[in-house]
């Protein structure tokens, strides 16, 4: 292969996988982070937190899938099969709210809240470095971003939930 086709199918990753993919884990990691959140504080209930973690999460990935496959055909973009882009969406809008949502299935509160908390950490350590590796963002930048929305949403969903 010559560096015009390795460029090519690079490019074509990035548009048909990594961006929808990447789209759907940052929705999924920081928009299902609050009602989670909220669900904590206000209960103080793991389980409620998991019940409503879980299904912000199907939601969002059902959501974020479907907008993907509807948004456009590809034709006229390069961005590939709409279907296959909503599934990779969908699919990691899914992932990236699960993962902090499963720590609540730890009866013991302040237990599933600091597991919670180390998996938001390494949900958006991945998003920055993705970012920093196929979206050609500086490592700093990517950092700064991600870690900006990641903190106000926390924090969106920490003051509803003690309201």
């Amino acid at each position: 292969m010559d560096m015009r086709e390795d460029e090519a199918n690079r490019r074509r990753l990035v548009l048909q996988i990594v961006q929808p993919g990447l789209e759907g884990l940052m929705d999924g990691s920081v928009s299902t982070l609050a009602p989670v959140l909220a669900a904590a504080f206000a209960t103080r209930n793991s389980w409620t937190a998991f019940v409503v973690g879980l299904a912000a999460t199907l939601g969002a990935g059902i959501s974020m899938g479907f907008a993907e496959a509807v948004s456009d055909d590809g034709s006229l973009t390069g961005r590939g099969h709409a279907w296959v882009r909503g599934i990779v969406c969908g699919l990691m809008t899914a992932i990236g709210g699960i993962g902090h949502t499963l720590p609540f299935l730890i009866s013991n509160f302040h237990a599933a809240l600091v597991a919670a908390a180390i998996v938001v950490v390494v949900e958006l350590g991945s998003i920055s470095w993705i970012r920093h590796r196929y979206m050609e963002t500086s490592a700093v930048s990517a950092a700064l971003q991600v870690g900006l929305g990641g903190i106000l949403v926390f924090v969106t969903g920490v003051l509803i939930g003690r309201s």
